[in-house]
């Protein structure tokens, strides 16, 4: 898959769609199925236009919805779907001032050549998002692209979106969560080295740090494998949180405890599975006291395994 950032150059035509794909949900795999197949019968190049930042993090800044996928993960996600060109554009201020008359005739006409555009029939764009589907109905009529639109998709009789994905995760259901999804959620990224106090209190964590606010807080039994033991997924319990009890910290951080040794960690690439929450993060007196809730964890995540192998 080529995967381009800055400038859109034109590299053939394109059936193509436009947006976040946050997660890469059972919705987004809908419409991903759809773009290769019609790219396939029209003998053109499957596209994905994305954002990064994603524009209600431009806009909203830290009062933005958590993100379920980082880049990385997104862009693996989409070239599995078998997506074959990726342009990630930057979203700033001169982008988000585009007109939705710009935006057809710079991105989609110029730097797409879109022979064909999918996209949902609440789709906005431009700025103050001026641009609807009927925008782009009456600019695919005057400029001969082929525009469809996506039908929402329900499974098990709910409509399947990020925002309820990230739902399921917050509350700490993790089926539902998997259901909207298609996979177990996951959150990838390079261990990091720590304060070693898990190590000091009898249980060292692989530490992952999380430059963004993930869709879930607390404590959890979670499977984890690393880049270079991809057939082996180990059982452990994991943190995610602030660490309030000792030197608090001001973005989450992910720590992961497992069960059996995976060899030195450091500076890899560690995937984890979240299968169920335990509890909410806590601060404790003392270390003692955080000492044993740790083992009260592990010995809880162990008796998950036990009933869930």
């Amino acid at each position: 898959m080529l995967v381009t950032h800055g400038t859109l150059v034109p590299r053939g035509r394109h059936a193509l769609t436009v947006g976040n794909f946050d997660g890469v949900h059972r919705g987004h795999q809908a419409m991903l199925a759809r773009v290769v197949a019609r790219a396939r019968e029209l003998g053109v190049t499957s596209g994905i236009l994305t954002f990064e930042p994603q524009p209600r993090e431009f806009f909203a800044h830290e009062r933005a919805a958590s993100r379920l996928t980082r880049l990385r993960e997104k862009l693996h996600l989409l070239a599995g779907a078998g997506i074959e060109r990726v342009h990630v554009a930057r979203f700033d201020a001169r982008f988000a001032s585009l007109s939705a008359e710009q935006f057809i005739d710079n991105v989609l006409l110029r730097g797409w050549c879109a022979a064909w555009l999918l996209v949902g029939r609440d789709f906005r764009f431009g700025a103050r998002r001026a641009g609807d589907y009927a925008t782009l109905a009456a600019a695919a009529e005057r400029h001969g692209f082929e525009l469809e639109a996506m039908p929402e998709v329900l499974q098990e009789g709910e409509r399947v979106s990020s925002s309820g994905v990230r739902e399921a995760l917050m509350a700490g259901d993790f089926e539902r969560a998997e259901r909207l999804l298609g996979r177990r959620y996951t959150i990838a990224g390079r261990v990091a080295h720590g304060a070693k106090l898990g190590r000091s209190l009898g249980f060292p964590t692989a530490n992952i740090v999380l430059p963004r606010r993930p869709p879930l807080a607390g404590v959890f039994v979670v499977e984890a494998r690393g880049a270079r033991d991809a057939a082996n997924w180990l059982p452990g319990v994991a943190s995610i949180g602030l660490r309030p009890t000792v030197n608090a910290l001001e973005r989450p951080l992910l720590e992961v405890h497992l069960f059996d040794e995976l060899g030195a960690l450091y500076g890899r690439r560690l995937e984890v599975h979240f299968l169920a929450k335990l509890r909410d993060e806590a601060k404790y007196p003392d270390l003692t006291r955080l000492r044993e809730a740790i083992a009260g964890d592990v010995a809880s995540a162990k008796e998950y395994f036990l009933h869930h192998g």
